[in-house]
């Protein structure tokens, strides 16, 4: 009898530590995950989750290309940067002053060079640098690398401007 006691016993604990750990399978801390559910809800949650931020992103896109090209698309006002060239015409003695990145070219006209220093505007053109007080050359571009350079008319002089610059 008490043989089968301990038998009985035994098996209930046995029992009581199987059902103990079965009903912690599935838990938090020890999740079940089932095929089906990876093929589907899973699966349907990452491509929508995918789906937003692939469209999201997309949206920002267009809109950011849309502001781009806005800004080329026109005439750029004196002192902004474009993308394209503004046609400007300057009156005899007037002066365009150039920031760092602004691209000259002379389309009619004539006019000279004005900086502070020697060095006056880089003749893209020509690969050579043009100094204080020469004139440019019609067609070719000249860049501004150092701030602030000026393009002054000796005559009635319609340019090609691209980049930063103001009119004095």
């Amino acid at each position: 009898m008490k043989l089968l006691k301990i038998t009985a016993a035994a098996a209930c604990v046995f029992f009581l530590l199987t059902a103990a750990y079965a009903a912690s399978a599935g838990s938090s801390g020890d999740p079940l995950v089932t095929l089906s559910y990876l093929n589907g809800t899973f699966t349907n949650q990452v491509r929508t989750m995918v789906d937003q931020t692939v469209n999201d992103r997309r949206a920002e896109m267009e809109q950011s290309l849309k502001d781009l090209l806005a800004g080329q698309g026109g005439a750029s006002t004196p002192g902004t940067s474009s993308g394209a060239f503004t046609l400007v015409t300057l009156g005899q003695g007037q002066s365009l002053v150039g920031s760092v990145g602004c691209e000259v070219m002379l389309r009619l006209g004539s006019a000279v060079c004005g900086a502070s220093d020697a060095v006056g505007l880089i003749d893209t053109t020509g690969g050579t640098v043009l100094a204080s007080g020469e004139a440019l050359a019609a067609n070719h571009l000249y860049m501004v690398t150092i701030s602030p350079r000026t393009v002054t008319a000796a005559t009635a002089a319609t340019l090609l401007v691209r980049g930063p610059y103001t009119i004095q």
